[in-house]
């Protein structure tokens, strides 16, 4: 559970930032946000294509086990 537990404290220490700019209507605040969803998303594209790899290959030794 590595991936989720680094997912979780990726959006953890965004937090300082989405207050400051909901709240409290920082501008520069607003541009770290947009930077760390940019970050969020090439995180999930990440682990996105590690399960994709994962499938496939589980796939793959199934198909070579006989008797499947």
């Amino acid at each position: 559970m590595s991936r989720l537990q680094e997912l979780k404290d990726l959006v953890a220490s965004f937090d300082k930032d989405f207050v400051k700019f909901y709240e409290k209507g920082n501008k520069s605040a607003g541009t770290r946000v947009r930077k760390n969803m940019n970050e969020l998303k090439k995180k999930a594209q990440e682990i996105r294509k590690e399960v994709q790899e994962i499938k496939a290959q589980a796939k793959g030794e199934e198909e070579s086990t006989p008797g499947a």
